[in-house]
């Protein structure tokens, strides 16, 4: 029976962050993902912003060309333009960034175990023993402690006796490229409550991929019949009627904000499985970069040491405190039903007040939590932006 430090269930972006830094602090790792290989079915759009960008070494062949402009429309295609100084968004070729970061946990020394699923784990003479299934087998390791990046719905919280998500958003999308640019990369956003209820419909284009969808609350519509809609009625915002499909994506999108209790003496959490995306925007890629790097930190100074103090740092509580105004904001956008009421909404956003508000909302710099990566592993600061 193998033996590790540590077990990492999911290689998303989550669980290979954090993978690659406890390699690279001399830990036995073990990353374990149900995917034969990390080009099979990828569920983020992968939008980097730029505190990502700027505070994390993402390479640069894995990044489509700058965004600067975003474009937003109401219920009656009412549009406004956004744009900024600074190059704000890059669309990530996370299939590649994903092997990518996959090679650099290997060279890490951490050890790769595709095709294969969490199944259960239990406690004995104060190691854990974690059985994971094959489609040929059982295998059965032991580790001192287990991390759960297996997205929005965790079997590992779920064992570990952790918070799990209750609020979530469902999302499908549709990837093109050799889609016509008109003018600068651009991001579309469209509020309508009848397309994507509590949410938006997205039309990316950066004139090498385009990513075409809707997300929202599953129980107010079909998200299927919604992206067909929605794709014939985007007109000559971005034509697709001669470019090639590449591959439709989906899943689960937590917005419930970062769970309470993420961590125990035997694992924690990481990326969607704690909630680790915005409450407002849902985006979920920089909080899970920033989470992955403080969990790393945490675990390595927790297996050093043992002492359970280690581990209060890591409490969903103190990052939950900073986003108090998101989460009010998540409710009040889950009520608007009525496509009269978010057109009135998208006319208020007009005033210079309102519009500062949402040239925030795309171009701020709010993140959680702040973690200084000029270290080695990232060191939690006590910023505010």
């Amino acid at each position: 029976m193998e033996n590790y430090d540590v077990v990492i269930i999911g290689a998303g972006l989550a669980g290979l962050r954090c993978a690659q830094l406890l390699g690279r602090q001399g830990h036995s790792v073990l990353l374990v993902d149900c995917k034969q290989t990390l080009h099979d079915s990828i569920h983020t759009t992968g939008i980097f912003v730029r505190r990502t960008l700027e505070d994390f070494d993402i390479p640069e062949d894995c990044l489509g060309p700058p965004i600067r402009h975003v474009s937003l429309y109401s219920p009656a295609r009412r549009r406004a333009d956004l744009e900024s100084p600074h190059d704000e968004f890059r669309v990530g070729k996370m299939g590649l960034l994903y092997s990518r970061y996959l090679n650099q946990c290997i060279l890490a020394g951490v050890e790769w175990m595709p095709a294969t699923r969490y199944a259960e784990h239990h406690l004995q003479n104060g190691r854990l023993i974690i059985r994971l299934d094959s489609a040929r087998r059982s295998h059965w390791v032991t580790a001192r402690f287990l991390v759960g990046a297996d997205g929005a719905n965790s079997r590992v919280a779920r064992d570990l006796g952790l918070d799990r998500n209750r609020e979530w958003l469902v999302g499908i999308e549709d990837v093109f490229e050799n889609v016509r640019l008109d003018g600068p990369p651009r991001l579309h956003c469209f509020l309508d409550p009848r397309l994507a209820p509590g949410y938006l419909a997205w039309a990316t284009n950066d004139g090498e991929d385009a990513h075409i969808g809707v997300a929202g609350y599953a129980s107010r519509f079909d998200p299927t019949k919604a992206l067909e809609e929605f794709r014939e009625g985007l007109g000559n915002v971005v034509d697709t009627s001669r470019a090639k499909h590449l591959e439709r994506r989906g899943g689960r999108i937590p917005v419930g904000g970062v769970l309470r209790n993420i961590a125990t003496s035997r694992g924690l959490l990481i990326g969607d499985a704690a909630g680790a995306v915005s409450p407002l925007t849902a985006g979920g890629l920089d909080p899970c970069m920033r989470l992955s790097t403080l969990a790393a930190q945490i675990i390595s100074q927790y297996l050093k040491s043992r002492d359970a103090d280690v581990l209060k740092a890591y409490s969903g509580d103190l990052f939950r405190a900073r986003f108090t105004s998101r989460l009010w904001l998540r409710r009040l956008i889950r009520r608007l039903e009525r496509p009269s009421v978010v057109e009135l909404a998208c006319s208020a956003l007009r005033l210079p007040l309102l519009n500062y508000l949402s040239w925030h909302v795309f171009f701020g710099r709010g993140s959680f939590p702040d973690v200084d990566p000029g270290c080695e592993l990232g060191r939690p600061t006590t910023e505010i932006p």
